[in-house]
């Protein structure tokens, strides 16, 4: 039996929700009324339960205080809410809002979940109404009506308060987030610095007046680079910023997040520890972290990887505690938590999630490969709850695997599917004892040039496998899979990093998966291989801007091979390499030091500092971990466990010292994620706090007269972004270059969404 779909605007129809080949796939129905329309949506079913989405969008005049209330047909019952208070009596429903989502402007909307159970049937709700008034779906009758639409409207929730009236954006191909201002004043000696975005989609022509409350601190619009030194203001001050369009003051924005010693500390809620069958204690730690619009309202949420004391690399044995995934907002309030259950091993190279906005309603979901035990944020079981498929050593070997995408709001099961590939033999993968067989990948691609498509991958000691998944209309379809064992494919094999890259290498305005050594294209096809091997740490972008396109820098593990090199990222052409050395085992390449032009490259085992044609050119850095863009020049800092600092050729100068914080990942010392999540184009840094009671969000003080669009919204950056919390973390790239003597970066082709 195949799902069946039906689409109705402005009566409720009914719905069919049907598990095909372990495939959950959901029917969306939409009602609506006079003043209001309500959008239901059944997220997930599994036998004798369900889960659904609500929103109800208020056309008529704003509303405090609110209850939405239908009548099940088939005896369903609801059994736990969030973001309402829902009550039944008989068929009778009743979803009344909370404290957080009381009022509804005009043309706003307020949306909650709940799960429920059914017997025999789950047809939708006939009808719904707001506060007594039936939802037609129509404004009042003194306003003028238009058609209906031909598809259903997405069911997000737009934000409570109106947007600024800044133009709108171009009619670009690439689908971005559609991102607020992310106000941030941070402490600066006797002022405040604040630092606001400037979107992808207003390279010319906006202009901004800061307020510090209700008075505006620069005399003239501001023209430059998007921050000002509020020179002499109190900490704690309060600061807005609206833009400047064309002579006009738009729209303040959201009040800007207070970083009153240098940071903003994100409260977590750490899991309780437990007993692995063989009797060892653990204890959880905050590990990796990734960001993403989770409920549509233009700023960030946080998505947090719990690691037990436990976790194993692949070639260890032992049990492990359970996976936990976290989602926060940013003041701290927990979302939701899954738990991987059992039969998710814990450990670098097991659990790769991706947070992004894959179908395009503006709310970017959650995926990652679950087992049986798993349980979604909202309580719902994948698989069975008893199934035990560790073996004697701890590895999970036998049993079923799942590929699930989640509700970034709510952490419920939105598709889970086979994960592809299967494990089969495991002995295929290179070893009989499950270490290569389990060593997994995950990015994020614009395989379309327009909308974004999930990579997940398996194996590269040996056999390299990738998958690239859509997530469209509630369902996760594959696009494509590249298997190293299939014909013409073999130069893939024993090709793969512990991480890997996305860019548009050819060009051709789709992304190609940069898989190590080898490059798989757009299309799923084998692009190029150097045949170079495996490695541990890779860069990937315009690192010399004197030559036309992207370059790779990476460095490798075999002996046998150059122990770096420089290639052309559309050829693989290896423009210049490091004579063999054995296990390479850390790399960077960046413009660090404006005595040369583009970026400088160095590793571990390769003494100096090597330039854009590979000529050693002074003193090799004093780590080779992390990067960031940190004080006010473009050329970027070197970011190493718990400390930034600036590059010099006599020696380093400490920009940073991360106070009460730790980083992850034993030796690799990496934060829980850097990026430029907030502000300007420069990038923060997230790490722990020692006790994982918080994580630790520093933000640059330094003024900069640099003007940059927010790096999120270009597309290889923000791509990197997912894909940064990949087994061996490694630091993102534009698609551009930032550094000493750099061009006007290009204009974004982007809408956003």
């Amino acid at each position: 039996m195949h799902p069946s779909r039906h689409r109705l605007i402005l009566l409720a129809a009914t719905t069919a929700v049907t598990v095909v080949a372990g495939t959950l796939g959901a029917v969306v129905a939409s009602a609506a009324a006079v003043g209001c329309r309500v959008d239901y949506q059944i997220t997930n079913q599994w036998q004798g339960g369900f889960g659904a989405n609500v929103t109800v969008t208020n056309l008529g005049d704003p509303v405090n205080g609110w209850a939405v209330t239908w009548s099940y047909a088939a005896g369903q019952q609801v059994t736990q809410a969030w973001n309402a208070a829902v009550t039944q009596s008989g068929a009778q429903v009743t979803a009344r809002n909370v404290d957080h989502n009381t009022a509804i402007a005009t043309n706003g909307s307020a949306s909650f979940g709940f799960n429920g159970s059914w017997t025999g049937s789950n047809p939708v709700p006939g009808s719904f109404a707001l506060n007594g008034a039936t939802c037609t779906g129509a404004p009042p009758t003194d306003e003028p009506t238009t058609p209906p639409p031909t598809t259903p409207p997405p069911t997000t929730p737009p934000p409570t308060t109106p947007p600024p009236t800044t133009p709108p954006p171009s009619a670009g191909v690439v689908q971005m987030e559609k991102l607020d201002r992310g106000l941030v004043s941070v402490r600066s000696g006797s002022g405040n610095l604040v630092s606001w975005r400037l979107l992808g989609t207003e390279t010319t022509g906006v202009e901004f007046n800061l307020y510090r409350g209700a008075t505006k601190v620069n005399a003239t619009p501001i023209t430059g680079a998007t921050n000002y030194l509020d020179s002499g203001a109190a900490a704690g001050s309060a600061y807005t910023v609206r833009a400047v369009v064309g002579g006009v003051e738009q729209a303040a924005s959201a009040p800007a997040l207070q970083f009153g010693a240098g940071y903003l500390d994100v409260p977590l809620q750490v899991p309780a520890g437990g007993t692995t069958p063989s009797g060892e204690n653990y204890s959880y730690s905050a590990n990796d972290a990734s960001v993403g619009d989770l409920n549509g309202d233009g700023s960030y949420e946080i998505v947090l990887k719990w690691d037990p004391s436990n976790a194993k690399d692949n070639s260890q044995s032992g049990y492990t505690g359970n996976v936990y995934v976290d989602a926060y907002t940013l003041t701290g309030t927990r979302l939701w938590r899954i738990d991987l259950g059992r039969n998710i091993r814990a450990g670098a190279h097991y659990t790769q999630f991706q947070v992004y906005d894959y179908d395009g309603d503006g709310r970017a979901e959650v995926a990652m490969k679950t087992a049986d035990g798993t349980r979604s944020g909202t309580g719902q079981l994948i698989g069975s709850s008893s199934a035990d498929h560790r073996n004697s050593s701890g590895y999970v070997l036998s049993g079923p695997e799942y590929l699930t995408m989640f509700n970034g709001q709510t952490g419920a099961i939105a598709s889970t599917v086979s994960y592809d590939p299967p494990r089969g033999t495991v002995s295929s993968w290179g070893d009989s004892y499950g270490n290569r067989v389990d060593r997994f990948l995950a990015g994020t691609a614009y395989l379309d040039g327009q909308r974004p498509s999930l990579i997940m991958a398996r194996g590269y000691y040996t056999r390299a496998v990738i998958a690239a998944w859509d997530f469209r209309n509630g369902t996760l379809t594959r696009r494509w899979t590249f298997d190293s064992n299939s014909s013409g494919n073999g130069a893939a094999a024993g090709q793969g990093n512990h991480q890997l890259s996305v860019a548009d290498v050819d060009a051709d305005g789709r992304q190609e998966i940069v898989y190590g050594a080898a490059t798989i294209d757009d299309n799923g096809r084998l692009l190029h291989s150097t045949g170079n091997g495996h490695g541990d740490a890779m860069h990937v972008g315009d690192l010399d801007p004197g030559r036309a396109g992207l370059e790779v820098f990476k460095v490798d593990e075999d002996a046998s091979k150059p122990s770096s090199y420089f290639a052309d990222a559309r050829t693989g052409q290896v423009l210049w390499s490091t004579p063999a050395s054995g296990d390479n085992g850390r790399g960077v390449s960046a413009d660090i030091w404006a005595g040369s032009p583009g970026a400088e490259s160095w590793s571990s085992a390769v003494a100096g500092l090597a330039n854009t044609r590979g000529q050693n050119v002074g003193r090799k850095p004093s780590s080779a971990n992390f990067l960031a863009w940190w004080d006010g020049d473009p050329v970027r800092e070197l970011l190493d466990g718990t400390k930034i600092d600036k590059y010099g050729t006599g020696g380093e100068t400490r920009l940073l010292d991360g106070s009460g914080v730790a980083s992850n990942n034993g030796t690799k010392s990496t934060p829980a994620l850097s990026g430029d999540i907030l502000g300007d184009w420069r990038e923060e840094v997230i790490w722990r706090t020692t006790d994982s009671r918080a994580l630790r969000i520093y933000s640059t003080p330094t003024p900069t007269s640099t003007r940059i669009y927010t790096l999120m919204h270009d597309p290889q950056y923000r791509v990197a972004i997912a894909w940064q919390n990949t087994a061996y973390n490694q630091p993102p790239h534009p698609g551009f270059f930032i550094g000493n003597g750099m061009n006007t970066p290009p204009t974004p082709d982007i809408h956003l969404r």
